[in-house]
């Protein structure tokens, strides 16, 4: 119940400040569970804040297994300067089964005149509550194109995190514990604008492909062993409010 309002919550918030809101429904074919993710984006005088939030529900559960939400928010009061394009960043990363931490830093805004092409560049300070890490930094490329290959309606976009975060695996043959270091994911996304043939244009088909390396060892009762690379394709619907 509490995560259910927590999500009415931050719809209405979103909606109210007229912000660029989505939901997305999409289903995980290695992990066979669907995830519904809530997101926002609002640009303002002061610079700009963003949110998402991935709720899990593994089909052998009859209820949703988790929760993983993260709070960004980008400050610039100087956007009609030379240096417009670079932000103060502070971001706050959390979940049920996902360690806790804090982000501070900086980012770059990269665009195409028209602002179909996006790319934005992050170096961040990131300290993890719950976990060790041999160096508190995270570097981050978030992208976003609309109308590629001249196709309208036709988006893609994503995002890529590197940081550092100390995960267990188990034990060597030789007995040592085997420890990995390093972290990566990205989430590149497709989407095609169906609704715009049926008078709902804000109905959307498409998906992403999570690439990860090491990544959400806290997730393994719930979604198995994430050590190295894997590949974990999914797709479904979007509705932008």
């Amino acid at each position: 119940m509490k995560k259910a309002l927590f999500i009415v919550a931050l719809v209405a918030t979103a909606l109210c400040a007229k912000a660029q809101t989505n939901i997305q429904e999409q289903y995980d074919f290695n992990r066979e569970h669907l995830t519904t993710t809530l997101e926002m984006f609002k640009a303002d005088n002061w610079g700009s804040t963003f949110f998402f939030t991935d709720i899990y529900h593994p089909l052998q559960y009859s209820m949703p297994m988790g929760y993983y939400t993260e709070i960004a928010r980008s400050l610039n009061f100087w956007q009609d300067t030379k240096l417009g394009a670079l932000s103060a960043h502070a971001e706050w990363n959390g979940g049920q089964l996902a360690n806790r931490a804090w982000l501070f830093g900086a980012e770059y805004f990269l665009h195409s005149q028209d602002f179909r092409y996006r790319l934005t560049l992050e170096v961040l300070y990131k300290t993890i509550v719950d976990n060790d890490q041999d160096v508190p930094m995270q570097f981050t490329i978030v992208w976003g194109c609309d109308d590629i290959f001249g196709v309208k309606g036709l988006a893609f976009s994503g995002f890529a995190d590197f940081w550092w975060e100390k995960w267990t695996w188990g034990v060597k043959e030789n007995g040592d514990p085997d420890v990995t270091n390093v972290v990566f994911i990205s989430e590149p996304q497709i989407w095609y604008n169906i609704g715009q043939f049926f008078n709902c244009p804000n109905l959307n088909i498409g998906g992403e492909v999570e690439f990860a390396y090491n990544f959400a060892g806290a997730w393994r009762p719930v979604f198995g062993d994430n050590k190295g690379l894997t590949i974990a394709p999914a797709c479904g619907l979007k509705w932008n409010f």
